[in-house]
């Protein structure tokens, strides 16, 4: 699963995140935020597994054909991002990709699939790689496909 990216690591600038990164990603269309330390990030708006709200993530993505790649890694922490859980309960979300906005289905992929798809990912996100390593966990890799 895991290259040898340490060289590639990305040194994350940390000055938009969460709340601020979807306000400001969604006043500009993704002109500020879809671009995110060098990599493409989306919004992932999932329902909450507990309290039925929405809630809207920003989230590093790849591209696989029609479908969008994100990885549920938290930095590495040793639990599921919360996004994560909403969307293995509930795959029924919405991207917005720069100004576009769609209906989509998350799906948790396994195998040789995910093993193909995190390379994906880690061609726009090499510190994936690194996160991998400071966690027992398996990092789950999830294909967002739009129903539009």
């Amino acid at each position: 699963m895991s290259g040898d990216n340490s060289s590639r690591y990305v040194d994350t600038d940390l000055s938009l995140l969460n709340e601020e990164h979807v306000r400001r990603y969604r006043e500009t269309g993704g002109e500020v935020g879809h671009i995110w330390n060098g990599a493409t990030a989306l919004l992932l708006t999932t329902t909450g597994n507990k309290s039925g709200e929405k809630r809207t993530t920003p989230l590093i993505y790849a591209q696989d054909g029609e479908d969008y790649v994100v990885i549920a890694s938290k930095g590495g922490a040793p639990a599921h991002p919360a996004w994560y859980l909403n969307v293995d309960k509930n795959p029924e979300v919405e991207i917005q990709v720069l100004d576009r906005v769609m209906p989509a289905t998350a799906t948790t992929v396994t195998g040789p699939e995910r093993e193909r798809l995190w390379q994906v990912a880690t061609e726009v996100w090499p510190n994936f790689d690194q996160y991998a390593e400071r966690t027992e966990r398996v990092i789950p890799v999830v294909k967002i496909t739009p129903r539009d």
